[in-house]
């Protein structure tokens, strides 16, 4: 009776213990997924996001960047999430129209709301920096210029963005903020160079080129350290490091203004209203008025009384004799310092790498000389003098779906670009070799807006980043310990569970 008792006792307590075992292992199990899910869950998306408005001479741009809240040495890291261009001309052109510069920024100012998250709208900075075409105006009247930034800061103060002001940018920073561009988007800012298998320098940054409608922008950091021109060099940190780049804008210099500047120096030797047009295709006519010719800034120096109120521009289509015009837009005969790239303007020897972006970049893009194999004097010339040598009712015919105003320059502006390369800045063929013309890399516009973006995040406070719940030491010593039990417990049952008389002998 006595072994029949004991053995009921034994079964009992095997049976409460296997329990107790089997709760350990649930409650392990369950302890061991619930830290695993607590700790490894994704974490809320901590973004911020930022807006530029574009406002060039011929149009506007509205861009939205978006970028993590933890900044990389002190710079946001960003990326253009959306593009939007505004239907209209440029904002200088509303001067004697403020009431339309409403409706010319809804659409784009609308989809904004849409792209950029609710929450996020009070915190949104939004910027609108002006180019050439607002500098030329304010040269004009520096009135008008006023009211039409006064005009655009209040309706872009109606919306629920951070409104952080509009104002025309200098030709300086216009350029500096194109060449951060291109550097961040080609990671010259992060890549280190490798020498012995150890990091060591940072790689060399790229220059930059941009050409717009009535500037054009150069941006490099020269070999020599020497300084003769003090104000033609901007300093930045980004992402830890100092640079120090040469950069200079050109007012008047842009594609649009340099072929206004052309057709009033030539129609000076016209006595009868016809100017013979060697940048023009054989067949092209354009009547012009003479007052709108002389409305810019940029032809005052051309200015002359004439004997008639408008003239026609009939095209021959000579790329040689389109050349030596366009030549004599740039004074090379004066230099004070040691190197000069035009009208006496201090420009250090190009070295390196370049991109070239906005009008560059379309322009070659369209005559086809974007391709590396093709970047030498010789064939440059030789494929824009083919361009410029066909009729143009072979070219309106070859390119139905090109507005005709643009088609109608391409010859002037492939022109005017390598005279500019090899005259203005001179390139030298071997400087051709380095340059690449740049649309949109990465999925991000080229341009001055992200350099602008990116300079302007260091003054935007950095917030603490995400974290998970346990620290990394509590997370491994939980998962551990819960493992622990697990195993023990598993380990134990099977014991008791197979043979319990052993269980209860070491017990014993």
């Amino acid at each position: 009776m006595e072994g029949t008792k004991d053995s009921n006792v034994k079964r009992f307590c095997s049976q409460n213990i296997l329990a107790i075992l089997g709760l350990s292992s649930i409650t392990a199990v369950i302890a061991l997924i619930a830290v695993g899910l607590s700790q490894n869950k994704p974490l809320p998306e901590n973004f911020k996001y930022g807006i530029v408005l574009d406002a060039g001479s011929t149009h506007t741009s509205l861009y939205i960047y978006k970028w993590a809240a933890e900044k990389n040495n002190n710079t946001g890291e960003v990326h253009q999430v959306e593009e939007c261009e505004v239907k209209g001309p440029g904002i200088a052109k509303y001067s004697h129209n403020l009431d339309g510069l409403n409706t010319y920024l809804t659409e784009c100012m609308e989809r904004s709301k849409n792209v950029v998250p609710k929450s996020l709208h009070p915190e949104t900075p939004i910027y609108l920096g002006a180019t050439a075409g607002m500098r030329l105006l304010r040269m004009g009247s520096e009135q008008l210029a006023q009211s039409v930034l006064d005009e655009i800061s209040d309706i872009l103060s109606n919306y629920a963005f951070d409104f952080q002001g509009a104002r025309i940018l200098t030709g300086q920073e216009e350029g500096a903020y194109g060449w951060i561009t291109v550097n961040y988007i080609l990671g010259t800012f992060f890549q280190k160079s490798k020498w012995m298998g150890m990091f060591a320098s940072k790689k060399d940054t790229f220059g930059a080129m941009d050409l717009g409608g009535a500037s054009t922008q150069i941006t490099f950091v020269p070999k020599s350290h020497i300084i003769e021109s003090p104000g033609s060099f901007l300093q930045f940190r980004l992402y830890g490091d100092n640079y120090s780049v040469y950069t200079h804008s050109f007012l008047c210099y842009g594609q649009n203004e340099a072929l206004q500047q052309k057709l009033a120096k030539d129609i000076q030797v016209s006595s009868n209203g016809i100017l013979k047009d060697p940048c023009f295709h054989l067949g092209y006519e354009k009547l012009v008025n003479v007052s709108e010719l002389y409305k810019s800034p940029c032809t005052n120096r051309f200015e002359k009384t004439l004997p008639f109120d408008e003239f026609q521009i009939q095209g021959i289509g000579n790329y040689q004799q389109c050349r030596q015009s366009i030549l004599e837009l740039f004074n090379t005969s004066y230099c004070p310092y040691s190197h000069c790239a035009f009208n006496g303007v201090f420009l250090p020897p190009v070295n390196g790498d370049f991109g070239a972006f906005s009008a560059f970049y379309f322009v070659m893009d369209f005559l086809n000389l974007t391709s590396k194999n093709l970047f030498s004097e010789a064939k440059m010339n030789e494929i824009v003098e083919k361009y410029c040598s066909r009729p143009w009712e072979e070219i309106r015919t070859s390119f139905p779906d090109v507005k005709e105003k643009y088609l109608s320059e391409y010859c002037f502006s492939g022109a005017y670009i390598i005279s500019l390369l090899l005259q203005g800045y001179h390139f030298t063929d071997n400087d051709l070799k380095n340059l690449d013309f740049m649309g949109e890399v990465k999925g991000t516009s080229t341009g001055w807006t992200l350099g602008y973006m990116l300079n302007l995040t260091n003054k935007i406070p950095a917030e603490q980043p995400l974290t998970a719940p346990l620290s990394h030491p509590t997370y491994v010593f939980l998962m551990v310990f819960f493992s622990l039990i697990l195993v023990a417990a598993i380990i134990i049952g099977l014991v008791i569970f197979k043979n319990p008389s052993y269980f209860w002998k070491e017990m014993v």
